[in-house]
């Protein structure tokens, strides 16, 4: 009889799989139905400077009305895309969504919170998380405008 050796999943496994879930339940049911939408991120790592980097997709909305808070090990961006008035309007064709979004990205490094930043340029948010050799606690990260020049 053959012994089978139980691997322990990867933290990022768990990851990928609720994020599985999460894109199952928006195909099944929409964004809109959940009281709000789920904005695109993308996340990467460089090497020179070493820093992870955040990207995500907030078009239409006020950087103003977005916040951004770092803990130990995730990163939280939360904010409103808000409907504007629809009196007097009658839709033929909703798609757009809007409402409250959260949106909660694990950080698997320990990042110098006191050096973060974000910056909001054409409906994308980016956010620099430089990598700590020691953690340094909760903060909000401020927003930087930038237009177009």
């Amino acid at each position: 009889m053959s012994e089978h050796k139980r691997r322990e999943p990867h933290p990022e496994e768990f990851e990928q799989f609720e994020q599985l879930l999460t894109d199952l339940w928006r195909a099944q049911f929409g964004g809109h139905h959940r009281g709000g939408f789920w904005p695109a991120v993308d996340s990467y790592r460089t090497e020179d400077p070493t820093q992870l980097v955040v990207i995500v997709e907030l078009p239409g909305i006020d950087p103003e009305q977005v916040q951004i808070v770092l803990n130990d090990r995730s990163l939280i961006i939360s904010g409103e895309r808000i409907r504007p008035n629809t009196n007097g309007r009658r839709y033929h064709q909703m798609e757009i969504d809007h409402g409250p979004f959260q949106r909660r990205i694990q950080v698997h490094e320990q990042v110098d919170a006191q050096a973060a930043s974000a910056t909001y340029e054409r409906g994308l948010l980016r956010i620099v998380l430089p990598i700590a050799k020691h953690p340094t606690g909760a903060i909000r990260v401020p927003i930087e405008l930038r237009s177009k020049q």
